[in-house]
């Protein structure tokens, strides 16, 4: 797993140099941004006039140089992040993103009205943060996803790293886990969302084993319970797992708003394993920690560009 910060200069709080970026920004958009023509192709996807208008205006709020050609060069990047996006069926949930944008206005002192509102004087909209969001997101999986693949210990590369240990086998914390949903519609999530996180919460207080979960889901409307089996730590999925590591034997995390509704995950129970396939995910997990620090995500990215069609008009 790359490191934390890794994962968190390609999250949303590094889009913008820094909290007063939005401060004092004024620029209008104007009626005639609307009409458009297609001024670059990547990979046969089209980027437009209006689109460039748009990233220039936003570049402009982020304090940030180059206007028209590093709002043209920025977007040629993001029609490449997205195509592998989507090549690696990468999914970012429309909850982690609203998340995401709630948290930014909060962090910027703000309410998600008032930046809505400023980005839309600047002549940029909530919408196209929404989307820029999503591909910062989405390229980071796709960067882990990447790295996980190319940087795969062969089992000799694991001997060999235990051999330079002293012949010591590293071990781990495996974790059984179970997954309780609270499902909300998308068209009822505004009206159901704060009531369903009470309801998670009263549950989780109520938490004792997985083996009661079920008895206790019973009686409640719309509860999906799903056991997931055995999970070592170096795979759990970031966005649980510091609350996973966190949470005792026996009890659940913290819910969380998701795509699906509300959710949290239950700890069965925990062992320490050690074995060499154990051996192999600490050892890549700390490689791959490392080279968070070497930005491996401009690396991946340089390499899509030089296999990439691009054409500029």
């Amino acid at each position: 797993m790359i490191a934390r910060s890794f994962a968190t200069r390609l999250a949303v709080c590094s889009l913008l140099a820094s909290p007063l970026a939005f401060v004092g920004a004024a620029s209008v958009a104007t009626p005639g941004m609307a009409a458009s023509e297609i001024k670059a192709v990547v990979n046969k996807q089209p980027i437009t006039s209006y689109q460039i208008q748009q990233r220039a205006a936003f570049l402009k709020l982020r304090r940030a140089p180059g206007g028209v050609q590093a709002a043209t060069d920025e977007l040629i990047e993001e029609a490449i992040k997205r195509q592998e996006i989507a090549r690696r069926r990468i999914n970012i949930p429309d909850a982690a993103v609203d998340e995401a944008f709630a948290r930014f206005a909060r962090d910027n002192k703000l309410t998600e009205a008032q930046l809505t509102q400023v980005l839309s004087q600047a002549g940029f909209s909530a919408k196209g943060f929404k989307d820029y969001i999503r591909v910062q997101m989405g390229w980071g999986q796709a960067v882990m996803a990447n790295v996980r693949q190319t940087e795969r210990l062969s089992e000799q590369d694991v001997v060999q790293r235990m051999l330079q240990q002293g012949g010591a086998k590293p071990s781990t914390t495996e974790y059984t886990l179970q997954q309780v949903i609270f499902v909300v519609p998308n068209d009822k999530r505004a009206a159901q969302l704060d009531r369903r996180m009470s309801e998670a919460n009263s549950l989780r207080q109520r938490f004792t084993s997985c083996q009661a979960t079920y008895e206790t889901a019973r009686g409640l409307r719309d509860v999906t319970v799903r056991d997931l089996g055995r999970v070592a730590e170096p795979e759990l999925p970031p966005r649980w797992k510091d609350d996973i590591k966190t949470t005792t034997r026996g009890r659940a995390t913290k819910p969380q708003a998701t795509e699906r509704g509300v959710e949290l995950i239950g700890v069965c129970d925990t062992r320490t394993v050690s074995d060499d396939q154990v051996a192999a995910m600490v050892f890549q997990e700390k490689d791959m920690a490392a080279m968070g620090k070497q930005e491996p995500d401009k690396a991946f990215l340089n390499k899509l560009k030089e296999k990439a069609t691009i054409v500029r008009r």
